[in-house]
């Protein structure tokens, strides 16, 4: 309801109340279930009388009536001055049956893939912000184009050009909230109908979202040059791959291997998905350019800002063949529910105005920083383990003695740190040796404070397993 303009309270309350004789119990009996159920919480004001009277279509003097009455019960209180409002001493209602709570999380948090909340700058985001509103096109603010906002199209054009070797255009490039958001649009298109090839280390969380989606994986091995190319199914309708940084033992594909890719998708008319997750972070190498540059028309390229600034943001995009736009565009919908058009004018701003770069720039040597710390660690007080995979990204593979994989996994747990073990990453299907034992190091996600404390903490947990 709606209390008059002399009331000054703008509350509103629903309430069922039944027709007929005895209004009075009836009202008394919905006030007290909309406290009991929790509606109607400890220390909320009430409407005044002649509000909720209206509102309800009944006598002001029941309405006062209800009221006293659930005061001298204890539901409510009533004070000069302050109005009528739910009595803090109300019982809250009562716990429904006793569900399993998720364990508390670990102090030490070394799981791969997030970056370090605080690090995200928002002086220079708010910045883009307020210039990108005050510029923003007023159709901005109604039904976007399931595309995505052509500035931001239009930047990401320039900007990955420029530091990826992408070819594109603005017209072939559709925004999305991430890379699991692109490749379910990728799996309803039937330019890219399944079985797709897929790494045979690689994310589970990918291979479920194939799965709910009707599409069957084909493990494809990994080593050290990347994908084995020679072992790609002729009948596989895509391949997903990590070009740049083989998630998650680490290594980038071999050059011949990405010309090699590149002729089988040809032959059996396959399509090349490159997952460009953390393509900004390198370290101890030559840029590494995408596969999508040597052939637009064959290559779909995903990317986000999920590792670079914040996975909150849910904003990705697809860099597509033309022959795919109109599909993937269809499989989205016309009113695309997930990336905010205001945040895709703030993050093309912060393109253009170079902030992003300066923003990873920053954090390269940040990252640079704590890998190199943790190998350090690594080195002095575990010199049995090898740590590989260090030249890019957020992460490192920590090779561990055959067998001891496990017991290094509980004994993080016991030294309250977070960390996954390599054979989760293993594709159930897969062929083959599998790689060695080992643990994947996120070094992006502790705050600066805990970083160290962190490592020390990993190091003795590995301490503790390993063999003497």
């Amino acid at each position: 309801m709606t209390p008059s303009d002399g009331d000054g309270l703008g509350v509103d309350l629903h309430l069922e109340v039944g027709a007929g004789g005895g209004r009075r119990a009836a009202l008394i009996a919905a006030l007290r279930e909309a406290v009991r159920g929790g509606r109607l919480a400890p220390g909320t004001r009430l409407p005044p009388y002649r509000s909720l009277a209206a509102d309800l279509g009944i006598a002001r003097n029941t309405v006062a009536d209800a009221y006293a009455e659930l005061v001298a019960e204890g539901w409510l209180t009533s004070r000069q001055g302050s109005g009528t409002r739910v009595a803090e001493r109300v019982a809250a209602p009562a716990p429904g049956p006793v569900r399993p709570t998720a364990p508390p999380p670990l102090p030490y948090d070394l799981v791969q893939g997030k970056p370090d909340p605080g690090a995200f700058p928002r002086a220079a985001w708010l910045a883009s912000a307020r210039r990108a509103l005050t510029d923003a096109p007023h159709e901005a603010f109604g039904i976007g184009d399931p595309h995505g906002r052509i500035e931001l199209r239009r930047a990401l054009v320039e900007y990955l050009a420029r530091v990826r070797g992408v070819r594109t255009t603005p017209d072939r490039i559709v925004i999305c909230s991430g890379a699991a958001h692109a490749l379910r649009l990728l799996a309803r298109v039937p330019g890219a109908a399944g079985p797709w090839a897929v790494e045979a280390y690689g994310l589970p969380f990918h291979r479920g979202l194939f799965a709910e989606a009707g599409v069957s994986t084909l493990p494809v091995p990994v080593d050290e040059n990347g994908i084995r190319v020679a072992e790609l199914p002729r009948h596989a309708g895509a391949v997903l791959l990590t070009p740049a940084h083989q998630f998650p033992t680490g290594g980038p594909l071999h050059p011949e291997r990405r010309a090699g890719v590149l002729e089988w998708a040809r032959a059996s008319g396959a399509l090349v998905v490159e997952d460009d997750y953390d393509g900004e972070f390198r370290y101890d190498r030559r840029p590494v350019g995408a596969v999508q540059g040597l052939d637009p028309e064959r290559t779909v390229l995903l990317g986000s800002v999920s590792k670079s600034l914040s996975p909150a943001l849910r904003i990705g995009w697809m860099c597509l063949p033309s022959a795919l736009v109109d599909g993937v565009v269809a499989a989205k919908g016309l009113r695309e529910p997930y990336a905010s058009a205001t945040e895709q004018l703030t993050l093309a701003d912060f393109l253009v105005s170079g902030a992003y770069d300066r923003h990873v720039r920053r954090m390269r040597q940040r990252h640079r920083g704590r890998r190199d710390r943790l190998v350090t660690a690594l080195a002095e007080r575990v010199p049995e383990v090898r740590v590989t995979g260090i030249a890019a990204g957020l992460h490192a593979v920590v090779e561990l003695p055959p067998g001891t994989e496990r017991a290094a996994l509980a004994a993080a747990a016991r030294h309250g740190v977070a960390v996954e073990g390599l054979a989760s990453y293993r594709h159930p299907e897969a062929r083959g040796p599998a790689r060695p034992d080992g643990l994947v190091v996120g070094y992006a996600t502790p705050p600066e404070r805990l970083y160290e404390t962190a490592i020390q903490a990993l190091c003795g947990a590995l301490t503790a397993s390993l063999p003497a």
